[in-house]
């Protein structure tokens, strides 16, 4: 625990880290491997604006996955775009006297793969730009070489979809009847390689949810963000002409390629795949967009412009621990490096039209090489456990916490409107089903909103729907009954506001209806029992209910109630331009009707409970602890810090404690300033993974890499490091004395806070804007 003493307001030491000073510390970050890969599982990130791409260097040839964020099929499955293959004639990177290099350059956002045998040299620079869908390769070579270049694709045919890899279109899992993917379209066009994989009307899932959710008399007014979807791209080269289609055969899934090849051997080369996803009437016009965009290799211009936007991201936030001692085997320095590795990854996918996946993102390879559940997976590299459209709402939050205090606004768009895209779809159901207002986001929505098909229930199969279940319930028992992260959600945009300070207006009809969902729909059911909206206290009366997917037909959560109060008291600081004061002061008047968090005395203390009722528990998520995370009502600086800290260490929850996947333990013991624990989890949670790329976590419970162990991990460190309460703010609450760190992170008000700390001093501070200095606080607990 640091304390910050008024002395130091006196002799603060304003710093400015430059530049050329972060792009040499990053620097040290960067991953070089000075061997080949032996497949895809040793694959290295790559990526830029709504674009990933594994790339490797196996057997002399460089590989690469191609995925796009939005690329989501008849299923709802998220396919990978293809893979690219840049073969050389003659080839220095089979020659087994070279020296070989593929480095990944964190400052830049690009990989330099490079052979070297003596005076001959080869350099290829591969750089996805920011700005337009483009992957970009570039080759220098002291000497003529001959480059082709291949674009693969096991999509060739239409595939009955084995019940085994059904997971990977989440909503089909289990489901008896025949799923199936189908094929893309690829051919020539003059000397580029088009292809394309385009939705059929006849086959898509929200249609098949529609009619399983009984929701056909409203299918017109549903948004179908499905239909007519297109997406695919073009390989072409300057000065390339096609060169032919084989077959071939990768881990297990059979290919089929075509491919370009240099008229003639040239000491530079140049690469592009060029990629485009739209809703369009007809592929006549999906083609024309394609083709008529700026396709040029004219590209220094724009990878510059694409450098500065990585040097301007890495600017805004940053933590590096132990820096100096530069040391890659000190489990501190690879928590610091691990953590930038991390947010390297969701840059990736700043801008993309839906949400970075918490399992996998744009990072997945062949599942062979993903032993989950103490099995290897079999399937294509489409294959992901928890997969498809779906996006996991216990788990997606945990990508997007960070992005607050590393001052990440601009990539949080694309998890908010995931949520007011469907609003209207969810809206609707709950009207059918209970008609009342609100929506009604279950823990598993698809693209379009609705509750993905398994856990709905299907006709027969192990996931039948019982006959007597009402309508509208789903039948999965995990999340049959959880709505709650729609709050949580709604919560981290009033959080985005405070931060950020900008507009938050198209999402104020979704924070709302979230509540409204939870008033109306519990007033809704104590009517049904009793007659009246309320119990004898005049209070809601949340049953049956859930406390996260751990507690089952529950009364009146803890997560939940802290929930509504935390989105209710954050809607009263809005401005009168987004939320008017009539507006204000209903909701306001509504946590008077917020049943109270349940506490109870285990050995003479007081300590949080999940529910008032806990007949069931079934996994180990703890909602005991939602009071301290997310929602801020225990933790440093805060009254009755005691009682949640007394819960942690009741002993009643250390079966549900971990480190792996989404399990939050370091965030909640550096919310509750347990500096020992905070570090010890970090070190286990953020420490090098088992894979050649350092930050490829997983499986844990999801799969690799694993995005929401980044995630929590990120948000861990963080909160080691700054934690807010009102306008305090309060430096290093959880942070070790013998972790050295240099960080920058992002406070409330638009608050800046650059701060160095060394052998349990801070030296060096700078707060912007400079009035916030004031609220520099002492960490009290």
């Amino acid at each position: 625990m640091y304390k910050l003493t008024a002395c130091l307001f006196f002799c603060m030491l304003l710093v400015q880290t430059k530049g050329t000073e972060l792009g040499k510390q990053l620097k040290r970050y960067n991953i070089n491997w000075t061997s080949q890969s032996k497949n895809s599982s040793e694959s290295m990130p790559l990526g830029g604006g709504d674009i990933g791409c594994n790339v490797w260097v196996e057997n002399g040839d460089i590989l690469f996955y191609i995925s796009r964020s939005g690329a989501f099929d008849e299923n709802n499955q998220l396919l990978k775009l293809g893979r690219g293959r840049l073969r050389l004639e003659p080839n220095i990177f089979t020659d087994s006297e070279s020296v070989f290099s593929q480095e990944l350059k964190l400052h830049d956002g690009y990989i330099q793969i490079i052979g070297q045998n003596g005076k001959e040299k080869v350099t290829i620079n591969l750089w996805v730009d920011v700005f337009k869908p483009h992957i970009n390769v570039s080759l220098t070579s002291t000497s003529e070489v001959k480059l082709t270049a291949f674009y693969e694709n096991w999509r060739t045919a239409d595939r009955q979809l084995p019940m085994q890899e059904r997971s990977a279109c989440f909503s089909y899992s289990a489901y008896e009847g025949d799923v199936v993917t189908y094929r893309d379209s690829i051919r020539y066009h003059k000397d580029a390689v088009l292809w394309y994989h385009r939705n059929r009307s006849d086959k898509l899932l929200i249609d098949f949810c529609i009619k399983q959710q009984g929701l056909t008399a409203v299918k017109d007014q549903l948004t179908n963000p499905q239909k007519n979807l297109t997406f695919g791209g073009l390989m072409l080269g300057k000065g390339m002409i096609p060169a032919g289609t084989g077959s071939g055969k990768y881990v297990d899934t059979p290919f089929t390629y075509w491919s370009l090849t240099s008229e003639k051997p040239a000491k530079n080369h140049q690469v592009k795949f060029a990629l485009h996803t739209d809703q369009t009437n007809t592929i006549e016009q999906w083609e024309e967009d394609l083709l008529s965009s700026n396709l040029s290799f004219n590209s220094s211009e724009k990878w510059a412009r694409t450098k500065t936007w990585w040097h301007n991201y890495w600017e805004r936030s940053y933590i590096f621990i132990n820096a100096d001692k530069n040391d890659p085997t000190d489990p501190a320095w690879q928590v610091g490096r691990n953590y930038q590795l991390f947010r390297y990854q969701l840059g990736c996918n700043a801008y993309g039209a839906y949400p970075t996946k918490f399992n996998g993102g744009l990072f997945t390879v062949d599942p062979l090489f993903v032993k989950q559940y103490n099995q290897p997976n079999h399937g294509t590299p489409d294959y992901r456990t928890w997969g498809g459209g779906s996006h996991t709402a216990q788990n997606q939050r945990l990508v997007y916490w960070p992005m607050l205090k590393s001052g990440d606004f601009d990539m949080m768009h694309s998890q908010f409107r995931f949520y007011s895209r469907s609003l209207k779809n969810t809206e609707l159901r709950t009207k059918v089903y209970w008609g009342h207002e609100g929506c009604s986001f279950t823990e598993h929505p698809e693209t379009f909103g609705l509750p993905a098909a398994g856990t709905w229930g299907f006709e027969s199969g192990p996931r039948k729907r019982s006959d007597d279940l009402e309508h509208g319930t789903l039948t999965n028992k995990w999340v049959r009954l959880h709505y709650t992260n729609q709050l949580e959600f709604s919560f981290m945009i009033l959080k985005y506001y405070q931060y950020s300070g900008k507009t938050i207006q198209e999402y104020i009809p979704f924070i709302t209806s979230s509540l409204n969902f939870f008033f109306e729909h519990y007033k809704y059911r104590q009517m049904q029992q009793t007659g009246k909206p309320f119990d004898e206290n005049d209070k809601l009366v949340i049953y049956p209910s859930t406390a996260c997917e751990t507690f089952k037909d529950v009364k009146n959560p803890t997560d939940i109630s802290a929930a509504l109060i935390a989105v209710i008291q954050a809607m009263q600081t809005l401005p009168d331009e987004l939320l008017g004061s009539k507006e204000k002061d209903y909701w306001h008047s509504q946590l008077r009707h917020i049943p109270d968090m349940t506490y109870a005395n285990h050995k003479g203390k007081k300590i949080i409970v999940a529910a008032q009722k806990l007949p069931e528990r079934i996994n180990s998520d703890i909602p005991e602890m939602y009071p301290v995370f997310p929602y801020g009502i225990y933790g440093v600086g805060l009254p009755g810090l005691a009682v949640a800290v007394d819960t942690w260490n009741s002993g009643l929850l250390n079966d549900r404690k971990n480190f792996i996947s989404w399990h939050q333990d370091a965030i909640f013991c550096a919310r509750m300033g347990l500096t020992e624990e905070a570090k010890k989890v970090s070190i286990l949670k953020m420490q090098d993974c088992e894979r050649r790329f350092p930050s490829f976590w997983g499986p844990g419970h999801d799969y690799v890499p694993d995005h929401n162990w980044g995630g929590s991990g990120m948000i861990g460190l963080q909160e080691m490091l700054l934690q807010t309460v009102d306008n305090n703010v309060y430096l290093l609450p959880a942070w070790p004395e013998e972790w050295d760190v240099a960080f920058r992170l992002h406070a409330p008000d638009k608050t800046i806070i650059d701060c160095k700390a060394s052998h349990g001093k801070i030296t060096k501070l700078k707060v912007s804007p400079r009035k916030r200095l004031k609220d520099i606080a002492e960490s009290n607990n």
